[in-house]
């Protein structure tokens, strides 16, 4: 045995197997495996140079055909239903890919990226996770009226057009933030105060997101913007006190305002009621005086018409048509003495009357030329001036010129 044998002094069996032999039950193994006719390798480890060198060949071929299948294999990716493949060959775009299993050339020629086109990305302005975690300097804006507020907001967006998105900005969500401060501080811009803080919030929002909207279209980024939301808008924190004064004072002018019409609309309809009442009043005295004045022509008219037929009798008639009113509405009793009658004529009913019409007046005190003084245990009757008898004697006096004459 040679001093150069590898199995010199160790006994057959024994140690490692021997390296060809091992290549060669390998590619044995493979050609059995894809249906070729495995040949036993020769005694003594492989069969010669010969037949080593060729199955060494063998082996490397299969080798490269298993890192080529590899190669091939590693083209095949998978598209997600809210992704869209971008196909880029040697870094140069190329298609659009649709969900689904697809395949493309393997690297280093081809390589696929995806984009997620159906989430929805925000960008915050002003804060950051949390309204109390302010950032200033993107905050303060100036209104129109020269005044500072504090805008906090978000923005929401998607990708419409992932070439875009990928290829035409550096930074497209850097850019998304840039471009929707500038659009809010134009909006607040144009605006006052008062319609920054309360009433004008939407407004300036729709108004914002149009002009978002309309600069990343010029930037062709490839992004949709889905909502704009103003978080809190409020003056800085250093002059919160005084603003929150003038609010008060303000809410106090809107209450007491809202008051004075309250009492205006209370006032008013009773104003103009009374007003219209006051005016159907005095035209229905109007036409009352009117219709009085008209019947009291037409009678003067009537009277002077029998007063020109008979003088005398027509004065008599409205002398003692007044003294009959007048003397009604006395309460004394009136005795003609002049007549030279003995009897007095008392009119009982009339006195009845009169006694019963006046409350506490007592029992009437019957006068003969003046009056006389109630006795003490009695109420003392109502005193008037005396009306002189002038009717009854000229009735006294008509009556015996009646009878006297023939």
């Amino acid at each position: 045995m040679a001093l150069n044998d590898p199995n010199w002094g160790r006994k057959r069996g024994d140690g490692p197997p021997d390296l060809d032999e091992i290549w060669a039950r390998f590619n044995q193994k493979l050609n059995a495996l894809f249906g070729g006719k495995g040949k036993p390798p020769a005694p003594g480890g492989g069969g010669g140079p010969g037949g080593g060198l060729r199955q060494l060949g063998g082996g490397a071929a299969l080798l490269v055909a298993l890192v080529f299948l590899v190669w091939i294999a590693s083209g095949f990716y998978i598209v997600d239903a809210a992704q869209r493949g971008v196909v880029l060959r040697f870094g140069k775009f190329t298609e659009i890919t649709d969900p689904g299993p697809r395949w493309h050339l393997p690297y280093p020629i081809e390589s696929a990226e995806a984009v997620n086109v159906s989430g929805v990305r925000t960008v915050e302005i002003g804060y950051r996770n949390d309204v109390r975690s302010k950032v200033p300097k993107e905050s303060l804006m100036l209104t129109d009226d020269e005044n500072i507020v504090d805008v906090q907001f978000a923005v929401q967006y998607l990708l419409k057009d992932p070439q875009d998105y990928l290829f035409n900005n550096r930074s497209p969500d850097e850019s998304v933030k840039q471009v929707a401060e500038s659009a809010i501080r134009e909006a607040v811009g144009r605006s006052r105060m008062d319609v920054v803080l309360y009433e004008g919030r939407a407004k300036i929002t729709a108004e914002a997101r149009v002009l978002m909207q309309e600069m990343l279209d010029r930037y062709k980024t490839g992004i949709s913007i889905n909502q704009v939301t103003m978080q809190n808008a409020q003056p800085p924190e250093q002059v919160q006190a005084a603003f929150a004064d003038a609010v008060k004072a303000s809410q106090d002018r809107e209450r007491q305002k809202n008051e004075g019409e309250a009492y205006t609309n209370d006032v008013v309809p009773k104003a103009r009621g009374a007003a219209s009442r006051l005016m159907q009043e005095s035209e229905g005295y109007r036409q009352r005086v009117v219709a009085t004045a008209e019947g009291e022509a037409s009678r003067f008219k009537q009277i002077l018409t029998e007063y020109s037929k008979a003088p005398g009798v027509t004065r008599d008639r409205l002398y003692l048509d007044m003294m009959q009113t007048v003397l009604s509405n006395v309460s004394k009793v009136i005795v003609d003495q002049k007549s030279g009658s003995n009897m007095l004529f008392l009119p009982l009913d009339k006195i009845m009357q009169m006694s019963g019409a006046v409350a506490g007046a007592g029992v009437s005190v019957i006068e003969q030329g003046a009056a006389k003084p109630s006795p003490m245990n009695e109420p003392t009757a109502v005193q008037q001036p005396a009306v002189p008898d002038v009717a009854r004697s000229r009735e006294a006096l008509r009556g015996r010129e009646r009878e006297g004459r023939p």
